[in-house]
């Protein structure tokens, strides 16, 4: 009897054994579908830059060639960004372009690069910026020395680093045009400015091919009548109508002055036939 439950045990210990590796088997498989689990699954890492919007600042060393670039980047509890740099690309006139660029995983959500963070990538120019602009990708983020604080250089608008001063001004009326975000090849009609207040009419060709002036599909027109304030930022639009005189504009703003709305005839129906008069669009 003893002898055969020695056997008995003996026999019976491989085929535990191999109940066991049958079972982790099959665990295995199920759970990793024959391979690694997601988990283990290492993230794809590709070339990146930052918007413009994630270029966040420049300064400029003492040495005047010496640029530190501040980008917003990815972050997350893993690592997210490696091989971060500046490089200098070819000069365009008073330009300086530089590039930045990384590597991440964000792109696939399950790295867990979701969150941001600051980085600072460092690149040394040829010569001295001067008064020369620097330009941060495409489309650029555009900083100058002109009118910053050191080390910061500034950070310029979308009208460019010396912008227009609000006024009865051509480049002031472009400035104009843009705040309302009229559409490419945007004509200015007419302007009635007296510093404070402004009148522009404005149209731009409806055909399908506008590049050739000789083209009959570029004879329709669209257009609008806009009105402005001014404010420290610039032209400040807040009406538009396609009525003649005063009473639509000065209904919406009393203190717009009658001398420039009175000699306003309304716009050619076939230039917006689609509207009265309204509010300009919520920022």
């Amino acid at each position: 009897m003893r002898s055969g439950g020695k056997r008995g045990a003996a026999a019976a210990a491989p085929l535990c054994a191999l109940a066991v590796l049958l079972l982790g088997a099959c665990g295995t498989q199920v759970a990793g579908q024959g391979g690694p689990t997601p988990s283990a699954t290492e993230p794809h890492w590709t070339l990146s830059a930052p918007t413009r919007s994630q270029i966040t600042g420049a300064e400029l060393g003492t040495d005047g060639r010496t640029v530190t670039i501040a980008v917003d980047v990815p972050s997350g509890p893993n690592p997210c960004v490696r091989d971060l740099k500046a490089e200098l690309t070819e000069p365009v006139a008073n330009t300086v372009p530089v590039q930045v660029t990384f590597t991440s995983p964000s792109g696939d959500r399950g790295s867990g690069c979701t969150k941001s963070t600051t980085a600072k990538a460092r690149v040394k120019l040829p010569e001295p910026l001067g008064d020369r602009e620097l330009v941060v990708g495409y489309p650029g983020a555009v900083f100058t020395a002109d009118g910053a604080k050191p080390p910061a250089l500034r950070l310029c608008g979308d009208l460019g680093c010396t912008p227009a001063a609000t006024g009865c001004t051509t480049g002031s009326y472009e400035q104009a045009v843009k705040a309302v975000d009229s559409p490419a090849h945007t004509y200015r009609d007419a302007e009635h400015c007296d510093g404070k207040w402004l009148v522009l009419d404005i149209s731009w060709p409806t055909g399908p091919v506008c590049g050739d002036p000789g083209n009959d599909g570029c004879a329709p027109h669209l257009g609008d009548r806009w009105f402005y304030k001014a404010e420290e930022s610039g032209w400040k639009p807040f009406f538009r109508t396609a009525t003649g005189g005063c009473q639509a504009v000065q209904d919406r703003e009393p203190d717009f002055p009658t001398a420039l709305c009175a000699p306003l005839e309304p716009l050619a129906p076939s230039l917006h036939p689609n509207y009265a008069s309204s509010a300009p669009p919520s920022s």
